[in-house]
């Protein structure tokens, strides 16, 4: 039977490979991916059922076929449950299972195309997105003693995370970092929008809770699904040698100063933006030391699982840059990022991750 259905189908025009065991089976997998597998559910060495199972997890796009004797209906349930696209039941006619093979790949071949297509604008839709981003950080902060070095990592293809760094002024400069609700396209068009308010707002208001008001009340005019955005927003004056938070829902940052524990600052915030009108945004200001870095984040950091679901946390944020704080901004901001992976090991990542760190160097 194994035979005759090799000789049909590759009459048919298929590339067709016969094993006579599962574990040549395996051994044929294990070479590369196949577009179908039509298996027995018994094998001389085994069950076709653990064929079905290696081939979910390994290459789950597979398509299978099992075949069972006449009246074992639960084994072809069973199957099916665990990811079977179709069975055959013995003894069966050989045009059925030709229409059946031919079925199945036609529609696997639709849904490869389509798959193709959609990944294919994700990939375009991240350029673009990766495109609104500050391209050249480092040449909007020189001869600001301000040492800025910025990262965004997206959970999926695209995301809603977002950073900004904007030269106001000679010695004025803007840095805010945010986290949109949600994932995917939507997110991700909502992070376009916050961005271009953003940048508009930061030259006609002075404060950064003013900026964030004028953000608000935008956004709030065109949001028909409701989303939001958490966004923090600090302004550097240079001059005066501070700088001033205003945080819409967004959590603390954390600041590492020479001889001291790492903390975190900026603990007042108003509401996230693009909901409610009239939110009381606060607005706090820290005097600049020299040496001095502020760690700004997203909820993809201090959220990040490890396997067995432990959060990563502000503490071991804090813990972290109190052992290896950085020489510098990039050093910093890797560093972090690179103690979140070590924690998840592997794990899925969960949310978008965003880190931006600022380290104040007067004379650089």
């Amino acid at each position: 039977m194994r035979e005759l259905l090799g000789i049909m189908l590759r009459k048919e025009g298929f590339d067709v490979v016969v094993a006579d065991s599962r574990a040549m089976a395996a051994s044929v997998l294990a070479k590369g991916p196949v577009d179908m597998v039509i298996t027995d559910v018994k094998l001389p060495d085994g069950d076709g059922i653990e064929i079905l199972r290696h081939i979910k997890a390994a290459a789950p796009e597979t398509l299978v076929i099992v075949m069972t004797a006449f009246g074992s209906t639960q084994t072809a349930v069973a199957a099916l449950k665990l990811g079977a696209h179709d069975y055959l039941t013995k003894p069966f006619e050989m045009l059925e299972v030709k229409a059946r093979v031919r079925s199945l790949l036609k529609a696997k071949s639709y849904s490869d195309a389509v798959r193709e297509a959609s990944e294919r604008d994700l990939r375009i839709a991240r350029e673009i997105q990766m495109g609104l981003l500050p391209a050249d950080v480092p040449a909007r902060t020189k001869g600001t003693g301000l040492d800025v070095h910025a990262l965004l990592d997206p959970a999926q293809q695209v995301g809603g995370d977002l950073y900004e760094v904007l030269r106001l002024a000679d010695d004025r400069v803007l840095v805010a970092v945010g986290d949109v609700s949600g994932k995917g396209i939507p997110a991700a068009l909502f992070m376009a929008v916050t961005m271009t308010l953003l940048r508009s707002m930061a030259r006609q208001a002075a404060t950064p809770d003013e900026i964030l008001r004028r953000v608000n009340d935008e956004l709030l005019d065109q949001n028909p699904r409701g989303m939001f955005v958490t966004l923090q927003c600090l302004i550097f004056d240079l001059s005066k040698r501070r700088v001033t938070c205003s945080s819409a829902g967004h959590h603390q940052a954390a600041l590492v100063a020479p001889g001291q524990p790492p903390r975190l600052v900026f603990p007042s915030s108003g509401r996230v933006l693009g909901l409610l009108p009239d939110n009381d945004l606060p607005a706090e200001t820290l005097e600049l030391k020299p040496g001095e870095t502020l760690v700004l984040f997203t909820d993809g950091v201090s959220e990040a699982f490890s396997p067995d679901q432990e959060l990563f946390g502000e503490d071991r944020l804090l813990a972290h840059l109190a052992s290896t704080p950085g020489a510098n901004a990039r050093e910093t901001a890797m560093g972090v990022l690179d103690a979140v992976r070590r924690h998840a090991a592997g794990a899925k990542q969960s949310d978008d991750i965003t880190i931006v760190a600022v380290r104040y160097v007067p004379g650089s």
